[in-house]
């Protein structure tokens, strides 16, 4: 890849290498997201899309290959803890929320800000604006549920909480694993909506099987194969692609 997609990107990577006794799950894989943009991301079981996520979050170290952020920042030398304070938050696919708080506590607890000993103390992050709060559930569609435990969510909402509260952390770029995996039909199309929405103001890569679910994020698609990119582009055109359609779609 050029040095003025590297520069030009807020993720990059090219030519990552992964393997797990002697398992290859990543082979060579490139790829680049832009400020502001939504990714989606297929692929059969086994192509790839669990360790490039844990990659990036610096889960797992490549054996080799380049994984930039921001241009200039290189992920592979930072630890998760490091990665998460550079603004990338992420979603896995089973819902992890406080269930015995409320909602509106839940986002508060995921608040970016100061968390010393001494802002517990003196309740600082009580303080905080409830605007903010309030801006993330409005996002979230869940302001009317704000008093309740998180116990007493249904599953999608469950899952709009843990987004609201990846939200609250104002990362940069948001990876969200399969969200609409066990949702109704009406919250599947809720979370497009959101995610939608989430992607005017924040980068984010969402790797879901659901096709339907995809093209209703109106997005460019990534398809990966044997831990490397197979095909790249609108939904349309990744459908229609011979070698898509064989390893993945036909099946």
């Amino acid at each position: 890849m050029t040095q003025e997609a590297l520069t030009s990107s807020l993720l990059y990577l090219d030519g990552v290498r992964v393997s797990f006794d002697g398992f290859r799950a990543l082979n060579g894989l490139s790829l680049v997201v832009g400020p502001g943009e939504m990714r989606a991301i297929i692929g059969p079981n086994g192509a790839g899309k669990t360790t490039m996520m844990d990659v990036i979050t610096g889960k797992t170290r490549p054996d080799e290959g380049t994984v930039m952020f921001g241009g200039s920042v290189d992920l592979t030398e930072l630890d998760e803890s490091a990665i998460a304070e550079l603004g990338i938050g992420r979603k896995f696919q089973k819902p992890t929320v406080f269930e015995t708080h409320t909602v509106e506590d839940n986002v508060r607890l995921a608040l970016k800000g100061e968390r010393s000993p001494w802002s517990a103390l003196f309740g600082a992050r009580n303080r905080i604006a409830t605007e903010r709060i309030l801006e993330v559930l409005e996002v979230a569609r869940l302001v009317e549920h704000r008093h309740r435990l998180a116990a007493d969510l249904s599953h999608g909402q469950k899952q709009w909480l843990e987004i609201a509260m990846l939200l609250a952390q104002d990362p940069k770029l948001l990876l969200v694993d399969e969200p609409v995996a066990g949702m109704t039909d009406a919250e599947t199309v809720e979370t497009a909506r959101l995610l939608r929405r989430i992607a005017e103001d924040h980068a984010v890569v969402v790797v879901e099987h659901d096709m339907a679910f995809v093209r209703d994020l109106d997005c460019k698609v990534t398809v990966l194969h044997e831990g490397a990119t197979l095909a790249e582009g609108t939904i349309d055109a990744v459908s229609a692609d011979e070698r898509v359609i064989e390893v993945y779609l036909g099946r």
